[in-house]
């Protein structure tokens, strides 16, 4: 199914980056426009808190608030591991 495509074209293209890395987008919740989920669900990764992120549906600033999506999907610690693999196996 075709997820719902967020107003702002940065939030858009962060929500593009974050599946294109694995990550399920839900939309819908109560104050959220949705919430990102990382596929590793590992309890080490950001203390425990599983890598669960909310996407405002109308951020203060879109570009501020893409860059924190990515950043999220950047810092997971299973995610630095798979790219680190990937280097050295080039």
């Amino acid at each position: 199914m075709v997820r719902k495509t967020h107003s702002k074209l940065e939030v858009e293209n962060a929500l593009k980056y974050v599946e294109q890395n694995g990550w399920r987008v839900d939309v819908g919740g109560s104050h959220a426009w949705g919430k990102i989920y990382c596929p590793y669900n590992d309890k080490e990764c950001r203390g425990g808190i599983f890598c669960i992120a909310s996407i405002w549906s109308t951020p203060k600033n879109a570009g501020n608030h893409a860059k924190q999506i990515r950043r999220v999907v950047d810092n997971c610690i299973k995610h630095e591991n798979v790219n680190d693999s990937s280097r050295e196996e080039k």
